[in-house]
């Protein structure tokens, strides 16, 4: 006999709690510390140093729960492409296991318990919330519409720089709007690395990418791209920082640019999914220069 038919099914609540934290990706947090360390990177720099435990557990607890409430949409959006890719066909929403009501429910819960961070800290960063959620929503439905959504994504993706900047010093300097341009650079770089891997499904569907549109010149552009970020804050750290160690970890961050590009320069599959999904530490390295380069 066979023994998996003496196993008593799991509860209907821990099946459903499964299927939840498949939707928002909790078991791949690669997605929500993309979106982190740029966050930290920009709050440290405004403050001079460290923000403190308020600003901290704000902005951490902030990305976690928006990138996971931008999952919820996402999956919605996509539900009828996604099941014509490889990669994505057995999402929670696109396999049907998961109602479209619900999926949207928990990203409205998610996105609530967001808000109500941002509601502790001043009300120039309420307002750059709610101008964060409309291009987080707008980025779905951006591949049906521009060639390059990748850059939508990049916006959606940058915006804790200035909602970084405003809670901690109540406005927007110039500083933290060209910091968001450099970073819209490096997500271009690795979401287009991201959209190599399903380059092949995207065309037989319809949907626009940048790897799509780049063609040839996807991997050249991607190295420009890291470049172009990389240039950018380096440019402007040099004009905010005395302490050297921010150096170290522009030069940590261009070696491991120069490390995927060995990943991708055959545009195979696999090393195009494991250079997106390290791009994190290229961030995490930026942030920690940042951060030993500042008074504790």
């Amino acid at each position: 006999m066979d023994t998996t038919e003496l196993m008593p099914a799991p509860p209907a609540w821990r099946a459903r709690l499964t299927l939840y934290l498949d939707l928002i990706r909790w078991n791949r947090p690669a997605g929500w510390l993309l979106l982190l360390w740029p966050t930290l990177s920009a709050l440290w720099l405004a403050a001079g140093g460290f923000p403190g435990w308020h600003l901290l557990l704000v902005f951490t607890l902030g990305t976690v729960l928006m990138r996971s409430a931008g999952c919820c949409i996402n999956d919605v959006a996509d539900r009828e492409f996604d099941r014509h890719v490889r990669r994505t066909a057995q999402r929670p929403v696109t396999s049907g296991r998961l109602p479209v009501r619900e999926a949207l429910a928990l990203g409205a819960v998610l996105a609530l318990l967001a808000f109500g961070l941002v509601l502790t800290t001043n009300t120039a960063t309420m307002y750059l919330s709610f101008a964060a959620l409309a291009v987080a929503v707008a980025y779905p439905y951006a591949k049906r519409i521009v060639s390059m959504p990748q850059a939508v994504l990049g916006v959606a993706f940058s915006f804790g720089i200035p909602m970084a900047y405003s809670a901690v010093q109540g406005a927007v300097p110039w500083t933290a709007a060209l910091l968001l341009v450099g970073n819209l650079f490096w997500v271009l770089a690795y979401d287009t690395e991201y959209a190599m891997v399903d380059r092949d499904d995207d065309l037989h569907i319809g949907i626009r990418t940048s790897a799509i549109t780049l063609g040839r010149w996807d991997v050249a552009a991607i190295m420009v791209f890291y470049a172009a970020y990389l240039g950018i804050w380096g440019f402007l750290l040099a004009q905010t920082l005395v302490y050297p160690a921010w150096v170290a970890g522009l030069a940590a961050a261009g070696a491991q640019a120069l490390w995927h590009y060995r990943l991708i320069r055959l545009r195979e599959r696999d090393p195009c999914f494991t250079a997106f999904r390290q791009n994190h530490w290229l961030g995490f390295a930026v942030f920690v220069g940042i951060a030993l380069s500042l008074p504790w």
